[in-house]
């Protein structure tokens, strides 16, 4: 008998399209949506520094319909597979289906960088080095010596630093200073912890990436921030999340976070 809660494994219902056999230690997951060109010239960049050759390259699709998920052209720039959400949930849903798959596969880690275009690729070689030396969970900073933020929105920069970074280093009981990347890596022995039990049905749209911040300190396990540049379109509008129903939903996972609603 034990007192521990025991968690059904949710992942969302997906199609899979695998292009060739695992050929790495470590995979990429490039969560995507509709993101056009940007992933295409993405992907294009990618292998051009041959990251496809020290990764594994695992697309995770929330269900596009511009038509930047073809099949051959993905395999052409050298995508190991793509994924195709079939259910419901947002972001954090296809990271549970992506973090899912690479588990089964074998990954003994996994690096995560958004697929529209703003993160600096050739700094996935820091987080394949960081997880080959023991990390569990490595952040994307470009607030620290050595990144860079270009043309990032004022209001953006000001909540990072006065309410994201803050809360969630709380949470962490360790400084991070830019928690809002998606540009991070995991480890196997991290995802795989008892205490931590990332394939939820709660996690459904920002909460993973919150959660998954704080838990590794908070367990004891290594963390680390990388120095990367994120990079914002000039002379274009910014997308943004930033919204009144989009800053509440916000606040509202910070604090269960802080709180630890989401610890198992």
């Amino acid at each position: 008998m034990t007192d521990e809660p025991i968690y059904e494994r949710a992942v969302p219902r997906c199609e899979s399209f695998v292009f060739r056999e695992r050929t790495t230690r470590f995979c990429t997951v490039v969560p995507v949506i509709n993101e056009g060109e940007r992933i295409i010239s993405q992907l294009s960049r990618m292998q051009e520094l041959a990251v496809d050759r020290l990764t594994d390259v695992v697309i995770a699709d929330g269900g596009s319909t511009d038509g930047s998920m073809e099949a051959e052209r993905l395999k052409a720039l050298g995508v190991r597979a793509l994924l195709v959400k079939k259910d419901k949930g947002k972001l954090s849903a296809q990271l549970r289906m992506a973090y899912a798959f690479a588990l089964d596969e074998g990954y003994d880690g996994i690096v995560t960088i958004d697929g529209n275009g703003k993160d600096s690729v050739e700094s996935i070689t820091r987080f394949v080095d960081a997880l080959d030396d023991g990390i569990d969970y490595a952040q994307a900073s470009r607030f620290i010596e050595g990144g860079e933020a270009v043309n990032t929105p004022p209001i953006r920069t000001a909540a990072i630093r006065l309410i994201h970074a803050p809360l969630l280093s709380l949470a962490a009981r360790r400084r991070f200073t830019d928690t809002t990347q998606g540009f991070r890596a995991y480890s196997r022995r991290y995802l795989e912890h008892p205490e931590v039990q990332p394939f939820r049905a709660c996690f459904e749209t920002y909460e993973l990436l919150a959660y998954l911040t704080v838990r590794a300190s908070q367990l004891g396990l290594r963390t680390c921030e990388i120095p990367t540049t994120r990079s914002y379109p000039a002379n274009e509008p910014v997308p943004t999340k930033l919204t009144a129903h989009g800053n509440a939903d916000l606040m509202r996972i910070l604090f269960r976070t802080l709180v630890g609603r989401y610890n198992p």
